[in-house]
């Protein structure tokens, strides 16, 4: 029993058979909205062609009933036989009231003699100039039309110059029932034919909604097909399809996903390629240092310490980029979270400086700070510290001999600033936009003789990233570069959703 209301609530998600449902109850709901309309609208027309028709002879035979005297005299042949016909032909009955509202002449011959009190009868006694009124009763199917007796007698004025007037005095009322049974028969007629047509135009809406259905819907199923075969791995070109605009929003969402997903794959075989190169390089240099000093016997203590010392700087080597590996993996690992605490940043970058200074003498590089104020931020400051010891080493390293780094340190009432400013060789503009590639180096012989991985920059980057910052870069050959970090004062709730 579940399992088929499962199937049930699957088959009523599909827009395809909602669609379908549509489509099928706005055609069905309009057919029985016409056939209805149609066959009330006949119905209001023949009764009032009915009607219109009675009243027509009714005010003949009112005036033939005045004529003839008939309300004081009802022995007249001819205007009996009229009453008689015109209730046979209209499958009715008709009634002669008096003035008296006593009943003169009856077809069926019921009430004759009696006095009939009827709300309609007495008002056109009262005014019967407003002419000949009558009601249509559709549950008991006939028409009843009331039309009073109208004597006129002609008035001549004494005065010559005006004219004589017509006074108008109700004798008496035809009261006369007419049957609809013919048009009750003619509708019925109608709705069994409209009712057959109905079945017709239904099964045509049923083929034309699954028609519609299926082909509005069918470009859905292409860019399905094409991307459940870019999800199997048959293709990875960009699909295409019709020009709807719906589907063209759907192509192009999941075309700039395929890209993306592209250039993070290319990214990833890149970085898997690189990491295998960067872990080999000191691995092979090592093996060969170890073979040379297997191959030769009695190795004098000078070069077998030469080797060692080599050897150990490629243990070195592979330390740090191994490190420097750990440490961008924990920063795009976004569990590992950030550490927020309020931090002193003109004392950290102080303390920061204070660790580089040596490796900044050894290169005889001038490191400075400048603060123009006082700045405390909510931030982590072990990842900070890594972006601007990172910014700094390399402005240190990639720097000319008796060269200079200034740091300065600033800040609005948003974000505080960190510029990293060199005199050193600079960065070639096309090799800007890749500055932060994992394992791209603008130099690789320099870079290598330096010890450089190629993940500094990379690492700071996330880092910044991952406190809601910015960071920007500026250089020009042979002048220097100036890196500027731009960090939240405040730690915003992106950046604590993080933690």
């Amino acid at each position: 029993m579940d399992k088929s209301k499962f199937k049930i609530r699957d088959i009523l998600k599909s827009l395809r058979v909602r669609f379908f449902i549509i489509v099928f109850i706005t055609g069905l709901v309009s057919c029985l909205v016409m056939h209805s309309v149609i066959l009330t609208s006949y119905e209001d027309r023949a009764v009032n062609v009915r009607s219109t028709e009675v009243q027509t002879q009714l005010r003949i035979l009112a005036n033939h009933l005045i004529v003839s005297n008939y309300l004081l005299d009802t022995s007249s042949e001819v205007i009996n036989a009229e009453l008689g016909m015109l209730a046979n032909l209209y499958d009715g009955r008709v009634i002669v009231i008096n003035d008296d509202l006593k009943v003169v002449k009856d077809t069926y011959n019921i009430s004759q003699g009696k006095t009939i009190i009827s709300e309609e009868v007495v008002n056109c006694l009262k005014t019967g100039s407003k002419g000949t009124v009558s009601k249509y009763d559709q549950a008991n199917g006939y028409i009843e039309i009331v039309t009073p007796i109208i004597e006129s007698d002609l008035i001549q004025e004494e005065d010559v110059s005006v004219k004589d007037k017509t006074s108008e005095v109700v004798r008496g009322v035809l009261l006369t029932s007419v049957s609809t049974d013919t048009i009750a028969t003619t509708l019925t007629i109608l709705s069994r034919r409209a009712q057959s047509l109905e079945v017709v135009i239904i099964l045509v809406i049923l083929v034309f909604a699954a028609w519609v259905s299926h082909t509005l819907l069918k470009p859905f199923d292409r860019i399905t097909a094409a991307i459940n075969d870019v999800k199997a791995g048959y293709t990875d070109e960009p699909i295409t399809g019709p020009n709807y605009l719906e589907t063209e929003q759907i192509i192009k969402a999941f075309n700039a996903l395929l890209k993306r997903m592209k250039v993070l794959d290319d990214s990833r075989q890149e970085f898997v390629s690189n990491v295998s190169h960067e872990l080999k390089t000191p691995i092979t240099s090592m093996k060969v240092l170890a073979d040379s000093l297997l191959a030769q016997d009695d190795v004098p203590n000078e070069v077998y310490r030469e080797f060692m010392t080599d050897i150990g700087a490629e243990i070195d080597r592979e330390d740090k980029i191994i490190n420097d590996l750990l440490s961008l993996v924990k920063m795009d690992k976004k569990a590992s979270g950030l550490a927020i605490t309020s931090v002193d940043v003109v004392n950290m970058t102080e303390v920061i400086l204070k660790r580089l200074r040596p490796i900044a003498r050894r290169h005889n590089i001038e490191l400075t700070l400048e603060s123009k104020r006082a700045i405390v931020a909510e931030i982590d400051e072990v990842k900070i510290s890594l972006v601007i010891m990172n910014l700094v080493e390399n402005a240190i390293k990639y720097n000319k001999d008796d060269g200079w780094v200034r740091v300065e340190l600033d800040a609005d009432h948003q974000n505080f600033y960190v510029k990293v400013i060199d005199s050193g060789y600079g960065i070639p503009e096309e090799s800007l936009d890749h500055i932060y590639e994992r394992f791209y180096r603008v130099d690789k012989s320099r870079s290598r003789e330096i010890g450089g991985t190629g993940l500094g920059l990379s690492i700071a980057r996330n880092a910044v990233l991952m406190h809601r910052g910015s960071i920007d870069v500026q250089s020009k050959i042979d002048e220097g570069t100036t890196f500027t970090v731009s960090i939240p004062l405040t730690a915003t709730a992106a950046t604590t959703a993080v933690k």
